[in-house]
């Protein structure tokens, strides 16, 4: 009798907190009027404190725990279907160092900037042509490019640290630990599976693949998508079950990774013969997606439904809009355009809250990246061949460094964990910069 109160008990408090888990999902989404019915209904506070975003991670977790349950009672031809569950550490979100910032608390922050920390870098690799992208993982741990020369090399970014230290005992450090030959065309972008050692490209030969980098001898693709277009961005949703493509078709392509069912969006605004996406990606908890084109357009897209919730039309002018992310809460759009600016828009108004400028991008298809605590805004400036970091906040330039590349770099990509980013460059070569302690 004992036991079963004790098992109602627990049942009561699980259910608030399943409760208090629905509530503050709706009500940090701005579904206002579902969380006050919801919290009505189940005699929840309706500012029950919660961490941001905590029931879409505590459901991907979820989500990989009964798939590699799956998995383990499945054959070996469904595993090579599916690519290979990993540790329960890959795929984890580190802690950030920092909050997200909300940036309409200061209006007149003038003055106030922070300092960028120094940072060091070493050539890492080189390809055989252009290096044209970079992704890491969720967890940080690992890191790939994409190039010109159509292959992919993945680094484990432990084994680039300790190749950045003095000489050890233990000789040289290689930190490429997998290099992938498959496409016939240039890589445009990457992504990693949440939960699996699976990594994504998709290149101008119109196809999208799958690598599975645990097994070491594995040069080709397990898993190919045939797109009907040049395949110029990929953004995997958080659950790793949905995979968007930007392509020179104006509408991301939404294909189902379990079945490689494509959806289109039903709802599609006025877009001319330029709408071809540059970049592609969706939001921390994959409830929205956002496009940058090449019509200069920024353009928010519901992650459930598909349906265009806000274009922000000449967001770059005429130039083209290049690359364009959210930030963590998801509050704001950061987008880079070739007009030479680096925007950040309210996603709920859509309206312009800041603009970084003092980098001149005109040709390439540059990005324009948060550091992992959004802290500072990094970006190129082609002329001078250097990166250059913004105070976020402020909007004030508040470093300018080398690039230490030959002519100036085509892709930035920061870490989401730590301080250290990833510069690709025209002339080949691949460069780390992590953060002087």
């Amino acid at each position: 009798m004992e036991g079963s109160f004790e098992q109602t008990l627990q049942d009561g408090k699980l259910y608030r907190q399943v409760n208090s888990l629905i509530v503050a999902h709706l009500r940090d989404h701005n579904l206002t009027q579902a969380a006050s019915a919801a919290a009505s209904a189940s005699r929840t506070p309706l500012n029950v404190d919660v961490p941001p975003n905590k029931l879409m991670e505590l459901v991907a977790k979820g989500l990989a725990v009964e798939k590699e349950e799956m998995l383990r009672g499945s054959p070996a031809s469904a595993l090579y279907e599916f690519g290979s569950s990993v540790p329960s550490t890959f795929g984890s979100t580190q802690p950030s160092r920092a909050s997200a910032i909300d940036f309409s608390t200061v209006q007149d922050t003038k003055g106030s900037s922070k300092n960028f920390p120094k940072h060091e870098t070493r050539h890492l690799s080189e390809h055989k042509n252009v290096a044209r992208c970079a992704r890491f993982s969720t967890d940080g741990r690992f890191v790939a490019t994409g190039s010109a020369d159509m292959s992919i090399k993945l680094f484990e970014v432990a084994k680039i640290k300790q190749m950045m230290l003095p000489d050890s005992k233990d000789g040289p450090v290689r930190p490429v630990i997998r290099t992938f030959y498959d496409h016939i065309q240039p890589i445009n972008d990457l992504d990693f599976h949440p939960q699996n050692t699976v990594l994504i490209s998709g290149a101008k030969d119109q196809t999208i693949k799958f690598f599975d980098f645990s097994k070491l001898t594995a040069k080709k693709a397990f898993r190919v998508i045939q797109d009907t277009h040049n395949v110029r961005s990929i953004s995997l949703h958080p659950s790793g079950d949905y995979l968007l493509a930007g392509t020179d078709h104006p509408i991301a392509h939404l294909y189902d990774v379990n079945t490689f069912q494509c959806f289109l969006s039903a709802n599609v605004p006025e877009i001319g013969n330029s709408g071809a996406i540059n970049q592609v990606r969706y939001s921390a908890t994959g409830s929205m997606y956002v496009t940058a084109s090449k019509d200069g357009a920024v353009r928010l897209w519901d992650g459930v439904s598909a349906k265009c919730l806000r274009s922000i039309v000449s967001a770059h002018g005429t130039a083209e809009a290049t690359s364009a992310k959210f930030t963590k809460d998801e509050r704001y759009v950061l987008s880079c355009g070739k007009d030479s600016t680096v925007k950040l828009w309210d996603v709920g108004t859509g309206k312009l809250v800041k603009q970084y400028v003092g980098a001149t991008h005109m040709q390439l298809r540059c990005q324009a990246v948060f550091n992992d605590n959004e802290e500072f805004v990094l970006s190129i400036d082609e002329p001078s061949n250097e990166v250059v970091i913004w105070d976020a906040l402020t909007a004030e330039r508040v470093a300018r460094w080398p690039s230490n590349h030959i002519g100036p770099p085509r892709w930035l990509e920061h870490s989401p964990t730590e301080s250290a980013f990833i510069s690709c460059g025209t002339d080949k070569s691949i460069r780390f910069w992590k953060e002087t302690l």
